[in-house]
C-alpha cells in the first residue's frame, strides 16, 4: 500500500517544519504533533500511512510512544520510523525493539528519508 498520509511527532518546531516541507513537496499529506501522547491520539484518530517519531520529547518519549503504538490493535499496522538525534547503535537497537521499522539519525537526509519511504 503506497505511503499518502505521514504523521510527524515531533517536539521541535524546526524539525517539524523541515520534515512537512520535504514530504509536501514529496506529495505527501503530512500531520504534526508536538509529543507522544499527542502523537498517539492522533494515529488513533487519523489513522495515517506512516509515522515518523522523534525520540527526545517531554511526557512520553519516542520509544515510549512507539512502543503504545505498535502494540495497540488500531495502530500496530502502521509503521513508524525513528528519526532522532540519538545516533548511537544501541539507540537504534531499542528503537527497533521498541517495533520501529526502521531509524534514521538528525540531521535527516531528505533523499534517504524519502526512499525509505518509498520502500516501504
Amino acid at each position: 500500500m503506497p505511503v499518502k498520509k505521514i504523521l510527524v511527532v515531533d517536539d521541535s518546531p524546526t524539525e517539524r517544519h523541515v520534515l512537512v516541507e520535504l514530504l509536501t513537496r514529496g506529495g505527501y499529506q503530512v500531520t504534526t504533533a508536538e509529543n507522544g501522547e499527542e502523537g498517539i491520539a492522533k494515529a488513533k484518530s487519523e489513522l495515517p500511512d506512516l509515522i515518523l517519531m522523534d525520540v527526545v520529547m517531554p511526557g512520553l518519549n519516542g520509544y515510549q510512544a512507539t512502543r503504545t503504538l505498535t502494540r495497540d490493535e488500531i495502530t500496530k499496522h502502521i509503521p513508524v520510523i525513528v528519526c532522532t538525534s540519538k545516533g548511537q547503535e544501541t539507540d537504534k537497537i531499542w528503537g527497533l525493539r521498541q517495533g520501529a521499522q526502521d531509524y534514521l539519525a538528525k540531521p535527516i537526509n531528505g533523499e534517504e528519508l524519502l526512499a525509505k519511504i518509498a520502500a516501504l
